[in-house]
């Protein structure tokens, strides 16, 4: 074993081998694996070895598409089988909801080039004779959906490293991982120390065990999965061709062909959590103890499903366990807090997902970043709140929830209320209706006396649509106040602070009591921050952005933090308050303000100190409704006391409360993006119109400035534009094809109902050559084609006079 390497890559999974290649096709040769026992040994050596491509994240299911795509040509260059089956898969719909949630999966696969199709009962027995349909409405197929050897696939791995100049340790656990001055790591084995450069927790089943070795948590469970091998059976063996995967939801199973027999599969309600206190070291080739017990109704199901298991014996139960992350995602990318450390775990679906979780962490490391956005499975959406009770529940509900309809609308309740603010006990008291993002609590809306406070879960238009109505009308007459806090906030002080964030940041860096907005661009031009940057004072700011990209951010401000004469803060969760937006909205301050309020001394884009109330308060004139508003910051500790304020003033101005359903809707109405939906690392600033608030002419050679430049010099291939779509019960969410003679064209990045407006509105990217005034298109919308025009003049206040009045 050598002494020193450029990467360590601990754990001899799929997932660990598939990193350690992939950094050897990207060019670094001097790479090396280190495992504590043999390869495959943690989960991957009892896994069933299904591989497919659905995913409702659609660069997840690219990167699931690459993965499959990949095994073919690492066959030819390892020279080890995979065992590859390409047999196609099905996944069933009895329900309406399950339809249209296929057809939505299917209208997303258009765009992304996968050939996947709906398919009605008949096609159905045709492809798989021996699923029963009845109350089948229908199914999704793709044709990349498989199966192979997980043995001779991570071997396949592992041989086209070693060819290309990695090194493979085996039988060596690790006792020690110990962080150097400059940035290296010590690692400490039983076969001696090795200093890497770079180290990668590939750890599987003991990533947990090996992150802790680091002083981190890494936010992943092991759950207990059972699947059953049949006795050989004539209705399996006796065809010309093999048969395909099938999954039925309704049952919680999948179901394939192995060998003359069958293989099932459960996601079961009564699911057991595995080594909760820790995954013993000295666990590796054993299997659990059978509970054939747990998955008695799933069993019952699949035996009307397919009547063959009626006819075929169980030859071999397989219990074992496998990780999952509290949204099922895998745990990917550098690691907040710690230099030169990475994270490749928590892949619970390996052989659909390892090639491009390989593919994903050797190009951040080698290149610096993704070639996509990654955000889906990056360990930093997970933030230093996350707790092992937290992950534990989440990763079970998520485990019984596997073959769950994913509605865009959805708030699932485990692990909840876990954060919440001083305002949560009033807000219940006016009859929310909670969302939550990033651990913390926040209100979709307000449900109506007699109405459930519950949000269906639906691709249509919900229960909460004229709660929502309502309180769009509030904002758009009179007044609305909404909680501020699900913004993430950042004070940035010091000497060298203006300098660092002209260096950080893309956008011009405003006077002290100014604001500007500016989005913040990786090396490569990407759009990886949308900011609010606010002077304090000559040497102190504060930054305004996505709550749930805190961790993701300031994972950022600290590897591009200089030595000294800056200093960084995360204020998220202690400077909290409300904004108050609306036509009524001066009146309410200046009632309540010790403040000039006017127009003239405190304009749009302008942020003042002042005393409201009993509170001090930061404010600032800026508002996402796109009408007059204000956000009012305090001390977590003054918020109810704000509140009372504000309630007992504005009570004869009509002001309501409002929450984040009626938020989306009235950004809609000015065309205002939203973080992760059109402004992602995906895009660029050109593309998403971003480019009005890049400084390109400022002196300080900020990242992603060439980049930047050359874009704008060569101009984009396509643009977002904004759409008014003919709907009738359901509004586009994000990712329905948009169509244009015949040929998908582009893509929505978000939409919904614009109730002010009265319009189903959708934002989506365009070719630039099909962009003209009141271009017709259609966008596909639960599979039936709407006819959408485009619009370059905002639904509301198009002059923007009553936001800057």
């Amino acid at each position: 074993m050598k002494s020193h390497t450029r990467v360590a890559v601990i754990g001899g999974g799929v997932v660990g081998c598939s990193v350690l290649y992939h950094l050897t096709k990207l060019g670094w040769s001097d790479v090396m694996l280190i495992e504590r026992s043999e390869l495959t040994s943690g989960s991957t050596w009892h896994a069933a070895g299904g591989f497919h491509t659905l995913n409702a994240d659609t660069n997840m299911a690219a990167l699931q598409g690459y993965t499959i795509e990949l095994y073919k040509d690492l066959e030819k260059l390892s020279e080890q089988s995979c065992g590859l089956h390409h047999v196609g898969g099905l996944t069933l719909a009895t329900t309406p909801d399950r339809m249209d949630f296929l057809k939505a999966e299917r209208a997303k696969h258009r765009y992304m080039g996968l050939d996947t199709e709906i398919v009605g009962p008949e096609e159905i027995r045709k492809l798989s004779p021996i699923t029963n349909t009845e109350g089948v409405l229908g199914a999704l197929y793709d044709p990349l959906d498989g199966h192979l050897d997980p043995s001779g696939t991570t071997h396949a791995y592992a041989k086209a490293a070693r060819k290309a100049g990695a090194e493979i340790v085996l039988r060596t656990p690790v006792l020690e991982t110990n962080p150097r001055p400059d940035g290296s790591w010590e690692i400490v084995t039983e076969q001696g120390t090795v200093i890497a450069e770079h180290i990668v927790n590939a750890a599987g089943l003991w990533a947990r065990e090996v992150g802790a070795l680091a002083g981190i948590y890494l936010p992943l469970h092991p759950m207990e999965h059972q699947y059953l091998v049949t006795e050989e059976t004539p209705d399996v063996y006796e065809r010309d061709s093999e048969l395909p995967h099938v999954m039925d939801p309704e049952g919680e199973s999948y179901l394939r062909q192995e060998g003359r027999g069958l293989v099932i599969g459960f996601y079961e309600q009564s699911c057991d959590p595995w080594a909760v206190e820790g995954t013993p070291l000295d666990f590796g080739h054993e299997l659990l103890p059978d509970k054939l017990d747990r998955i008695g109704d799933s069993l019952e199901l699949a035996f009307r499903r397919y009547p063959v298991l009626e006819r075929a014996g169980i030859k071999t139960i397989i219990n074992g366990p496998f990780t999952f992350a509290p949204d099922g995602n895998p745990l990917v990318g550098p690691v907040p807090g710690l230099r030169n450390y990475w994270s490749a775990c928590a892949v619970m679906a390996g052989f659909s997902q390892g090639g491009g979780v390989g593919l994903t962490l050797a190009e951040w490391m080698v290149e610096g970043e993704p070639s996509r956005d990654v955000f889906a499975m990056d360990v930093a959406r997970f933030g230093d709140w996350i707790s092992p009770g937290y992950t534990r529940a989440k990763v079970r509900e998520n485990y019984q929830r596997r073959f769950s309809v994913g509605y865009p609308n959805e708030e699932l309740p485990a692990a909840r209320p876990y954060q919440t603010t001083p305002a949560y006990g009033i807000w219940k008291e006016q009859r929310a209706v909670f969302g939550t993002a990033y651990g913390m609590e926040a209100v979709n809306y307000f449900a109506p006396e007699g109405e459930p406070l519950f949000e269906t879960p639906s691709f249509r238009r919900s229960n909460a649509f004229e709660a929502t109505a309502q309180e769009c009308k509030a904002v758009r007459e009179a007044v609305g106040i909404n909680e501020i806090h699900n913004f993430g906030k950042y004070l940035v002080t010091g000497p060298g602070a203006e300098a660092w964030l002209d260096r950080i940041m893309a956008g011009r860096i405003p006077k002290v009591g100014r604001l500007s907005l500016t989005p913040m661009l990786s090396p490569k031009g990407k759009l990886i921050g949308d900011f609010t940057i606010s002077r304090l004072a000559e040497e102190a700011f504060q930054l305004t952005a996505s709550f749930g990209a805190q961790a993701y951010h300031l994972r950022w401000f600290w590897q591009h933090l200089p030595e000294e004469g800056v200093s960084i803060e995360n204020v998220s969760t202690r400077r909290i308050g409300f904004q108050i937006a609306g036509p009524n909205a001066r009146t309410l301050l200046d009632r309540v303000a010790m403040a000039d309020v006017s127009n003239e001394a405190f304009p749009f884009m302008a942020i003042r100190e002042m005393d409201i109330g009993l509170c001090r308060a930061l404010v600032q004139r800026v508002s996402y409704t796109g009408d007059l508003g204000y956000e009012i910051y305090v001390d977590a500790e003054d918020q109810i006391a704000l509140y009372e304020t504000l309630s007992a003033a504005g009570a004869d101005l009509g002001l309501r409360p409002f929450g984040m359903r009626a938020m989306m809707s009235l950004r809609l109405e000015k065309a205002f993006g939203s973080w992760m939906r059109e402004f992602k690392p995906d895009y660029t600033p050109v593309e998403t119109g971003m480019d009005r608030f890049v400084s390109y002419n400022k002196p300080a050679d900020f990242i992603g400035k060439a980049a930047a430049l050359a874009e704008k010099a060569e101009g984009p291939k396509r643009r977002l534009c904004t759409f008014v779509v003919e709907a009738e019960d359901a509004d586009t969410w994000g990712d329905e094809p948009i169509w244009h003679d015949g040929k998908v064209v582009g893509f929505v990045t978000s939409g919904g109902y614009a109730h002010h407006a009265g319009k189903s509105v959708a934002l989506g990217f365009l070719p630039v050559e099909l962009i003209t005034e009141e271009r017709e298109v259609e966008i596909e919308v639960l599979g039936k084609h709407c006819k959408a025009t485009m619009i370059t003049e905002t639904l509301f206040d198009p002059k923007a006079e009553r936001m800057r009045g």
